[in-house]
């Protein structure tokens, strides 16, 4: 990220300051801790303490300048509302309200599904989610430290605890609000899949100045779990998501995340595949435009291998213009014992100028003989011969360069298993792109 992106997005007080001890004093001054679960608040706050906040100079952090999640107050961002209506709006789900990060009861539906139990982070004081709060993002810590996952299990305002016992006949649909141009809206998620329940779990919508999401889940022998976010255009300005996966024999988890604007983002994914056949797919679709501001979009992702016959797939496109960047950073790691494993990354990005960039690092560390691995990564702007063929069958060059980008895009939307959720994604940026046609 340039150094005039970085000074762009970061308020005055905090520009050119980039000592990560002294900042992260100043960022827990502006924040309050919440009454419930005290004793894994407390922990928490003990373990970011200890560690600090990332500076630009961390190796985990190459890419992306953390100094504008490190300030003590987002920048304000203007309480517009020109972005296209929230994806999913005519599904029928549970509808779920959250404005700037909290829960809000008389927005919502009630907080009723048959074959899940739900519940707030904001009225927990003990219970299954007591054990399990901040466990997964804890084990997450190694052998890279996330110090902003930490900063959100001290931290965090709300959040959703959902225990799956069955198979819910609709999905749940958390509805992100802005309600406050400076909202540092910080939530997180606990989800417990018992065995042989699945759940669908979207998340949409419109967050504040800067967010700071965690999901932590836990799927148990069987279950499955399929995630799917999109954030409307322009939003947020500085935004954070972290998910902690832990996936048990046969369970199948799936996460898939659309991203069509913001400013400067970084998504981060951590699964851990502890049983024989389990599954875990992580795949997005960004479309970044640099045209008003700097957008600066960052997926980074670690699953480990510790079963037999895991199955894992990295699939991420990058649709980039503008002096937009992109990044990838993914790992698989193979146990000693993990044998048959089936791990597939694949991050790919298509520049449609010469200003825009993606940097990339795939990674591969096997400890097993009898795997099956791959990783690759490519960078590429719009083929000239299948654009020539497309206009000289009389389609123009804007509607021919949205097909291609389309077709671009496809093997991450196959990856939403759900037909009629992945044809409203489609459709969602097949007009982004008509809406920012190439030069």
């Amino acid at each position: 990220m340039s150094e005039s992106a970085v000074q762009d997005i970061l308020t005055p007080d905090v520009q050119g300051k980039a000592k990560p001890k002294g900042a992260l004093d100043a960022r827990l001054e502006a924040l309050d801790m919440p009454a419930g679960l005290r004793d894994a608040r407390g922990a928490a706050h003990q373990r970011l303490t200890a560690m600090g906040l990332p500076g630009p100079r961390d190796e985990y952090w190459r890419y992306t300048d953390p100094r504008p999640f490190n300030a003590a107050t987002p920048a304000p961002k203007p309480l517009d509302d020109d972005a296209p209506s929230i994806l999913f709006s005519e599904l029928d789900a549970l509808r779920l309200v959250f404005v700037d990060g909290v829960f809000d009861a008389e927005a919502s539906d009630p907080l009723q599904l048959e074959g899940a139990e739900i519940g707030t982070l904001a009225d927990a004081q003990g219970g299954w989610a007591a054990g399990l709060y901040g466990t997964l993002e804890e084990a997450g810590q190694s052998p890279v430290a996330r110090p902003f996952a930490v900063l959100n299990t001290a931290y965090a305002r709300d959040g959703l605890l959902i225990r799956v016992t069955g198979t819910p006949a609709r999905p749940i649909h958390v509805i992100h609000r802005r309600g406050s141009a400076e909202a540092d809206a910080i939530w997180h998620h606990v989800i417990r899949v018992e065995e042989g329940a699945a759940l669908t779990l979207l998340e949409t919508g419109k967050t504040g100045a800067r967010s700071n999401a965690v999901i932590e889940a836990d799927l148990a022998p069987g279950a499955k779990l399929h995630l799917i976010s999109s954030k409307r255009a322009g939003d947020p300005l500085v935004g954070q998501s972290h998910i902690f996966a832990r996936v048990d024999r046969e369970a199948q988890f799936k996460a898939f995340a659309l991203a069509v604007g913001g400013r400067i983002m970084r998504h981060e994914a951590v699964i851990d595949m502890v049983g024989d056949d389990a599954v875990a797919h992580v795949a997005a679709a960004v479309l970044g435009d640099g045209h008003d501001g700097p957008f600066h979009h960052d997926d980074t992702v670690f699953v480990t291998h510790g079963a037999l016959r895991g199955e894992s797939r990295q699939v991420f496109k990058k649709v980039l213009k503008n002096g937009a960047t992109g990044v990838f950073q993914g790992k698989i790691l193979v146990k000693p014992g993990a044998q048959k494993t089936d791990g597939y990354q694949i991050s790919q990005a298509l520049l449609l100028d010469e200003a825009s960039q993606f940097l990339a690092k795939p990674e591969l560390e096997i400890y097993a003989d009898d795997v099956k691995c791959s990783h690759g990564s490519t960078t590429g702007a719009i083929d000239e011969d299948a654009l020539f063929y497309l206009r000289s069958r009389g389609v123009p060059r804007d509607r021919a360069i949205v097909f291609l980008v389309l077709s671009f895009l496809a093997d991450a939307l196959q990856e939403v298993e759900d037909e009629g959720l992945r044809d409203e994604i489609n459709e969602r940026l097949e007009a982004w792109l008509t809406r920012h046609p190439a030069q």
